[in-house]
């Protein structure tokens, strides 16, 4: 069985249903960085909310849309960006410097880009959503 990038499984699966205007999407698998970003998404008002459900084998999360979100996607490899930088990412995945966000990890979890410049901290990019 070839190895999965779960997160990238999560954003199309959440792409794929919000062009088809679903109010509701299943993703599986989970894992706690989903569940991370998923949380970054909703604080920022692109999903309604989600819950995780236990079924004994990869998790699954039902999320709630709120036909929000024009595109994301998962950012592979995972880049490495300094707190100065963010600016040149924003030109690269996102369509303007209003719209959108980047999704980062960072030492104090998974945030918006925003959220990170704000702190004044670095990370890793994980993906992208507007």
């Amino acid at each position: 069985m070839p190895a999965t990038n779960v997160l990238a499984n999560m954003f199309v699966t959440i792409y794929n249903n919000e062009m088809r205007r679903k109010k509701e999407c299943i993703v599986l698998p989970t894992s706690k960085l989903c569940g991370q970003v998923l949380k970054t998404l909703q604080s920022s008002g692109y999903i309604e909310n989600f819950d995780e459900i236990d079924d004994k084998r990869g998790g699954k999360f039902k999320i709630k849309l709120l036909a929000k979100i024009t595109k994301c996607g998962a950012i592979s490899p995972r880049f490495k960006v300094k707190k100065e930088e963010f600016a040149e990412w924003e030109q690269q995945y996102l369509p303007s410097y209003t719209r959108g966000m980047l999704i980062v990890t960072t030492n104090q979890g998974v945030m918006s880009h925003h959220e990170a410049m704000n702190k004044g901290i670095g990370g890793l990019l994980l993906g992208y959503v507007y």
